[in-house]
């Protein structure tokens, strides 16, 4: 499989109708390896949660999945995931699937177990990277890297219930993180899913670096994270459409820097822009806390819909 024609691409998003999607986690979680390992998964939760979300007009959801849970218990994830992806599609919830991420907020690298508690006034205190910056630079580890994307997308590559591909959140804008990046869409083109592969820039220049290019070059569709104010989005958007695909903002919402609902739904509706707020329920990840270390506590809230 190759990379989607600009054709193919745009008929898939007139297919599929205007994205108003949250990036999701559920409350009763601080990770994604809580989200998923046996013990801690939550469906009656996750049920409640994807239903307030259906009843406040959003239609799909973006959501982790770690590594280590796939490594440890692969069939029983892929239970898990299938139970998830029944109750979305339950309330018309679709999901935009993330394999790889490499924020680092918690500052340590992903664990099996009971997870640590969240930290008081801190933004994702206990977020882990997948599969981790260990395993990252182990190249002996990579072997169960490919294992991981071909399963998980052979598996659910031709299920309408998942709407897109996000093979890695954020990659690390220096270079450790490049080859992974390409290899992981490679292994996902060998398994030819229906739905289409992207990873989004998410740099502070208006994306024009090296990795960001990258992306743009691998993914079918063009989606970005943006937290800047709405009134200086020009040139990071025109970056985005100069390419011709379909765009859709994967990460926003900053409230105490001018990226609220009132200021950027005007921009993506006029731009046919799709969308994914940072953020759904407050809970054990503190979305809606400032994204830096600081305990200090905000005047605004940052992200989260509630």
């Amino acid at each position: 499989m190759t990379r989607w024609s600009t054709e193919k691409a745009h008929a898939w998003y007139r297919d599929i109708g205007v994205i108003r999607g949250c990036n999701y986690l559920p409350r009763t979680a601080v990770n994604m390896t809580e989200m998923w390992q046996a013990p801690t998964f939550d469906p009656e939760t996750i049920d409640q949660e994807l239903g307030w979300a259906a009843a406040a007009g959003y239609n799909s959801v973006r959501v982790f999945v770690q590594y280590l849970v796939w490594e440890d218990d692969p069939e029983g994830l892929k239970e898990r995931m299938d139970r998830f992806l029944s109750i979305a599609s339950r309330h018309g919830v679709s999901a935009m699937v993330i394999l790889f991420c490499d924020c680092f907020f918690g500052g340590r690298d992903p664990y099996l177990g009971p997870q640590d508690g969240p930290v008081p006034g801190v933004h994702n205190s206990q977020w882990v990277p997948s599969p981790g910056f260990e395993r990252l630079a182990d190249r002996d580890a990579w072997p169960g890297l490919e294992r991981y994307v071909k399963d998980i997308v052979g598996s659910f590559g031709s299920d309408p219930r998942v709407l897109v591909w996000d093979l890695y959140n954020e990659p690390d804008d220096d270079l450790r993180s490049q080859p992974l990046v390409k290899d992981a869409f490679a292994w996902a083109r060998s398994v030819d899913p229906v739905q289409p592969l992207t990873t989004g820039p998410w740099t502070w220049n208006a994306f024009e670096d090296d990795l960001s290019a990258l992306l743009f070059e691998l993914s079918d569709i063009v989606t970005f994270h943006y937290y800047g104010a709405a009134e200086d989005i020009g040139p990071s958007l025109a970056r985005c459409n100069a390419h011709g695909r379909p765009v859709i903002c994967t990460e926003w919402l900053r409230r105490h820097h001018g990226n609220t609902f009132a200021d950027m739904l005007p921009v993506f509706a006029e731009n046919r822009i799709g969308w994914y707020n940072w953020g759904s329920w407050r809970g054990g990840h503190r979305p809606t806390w400032p994204g830096s270390r600081s305990r200090a506590i905000p005047p605004r809230r940052s992200g989260s819909t509630t």
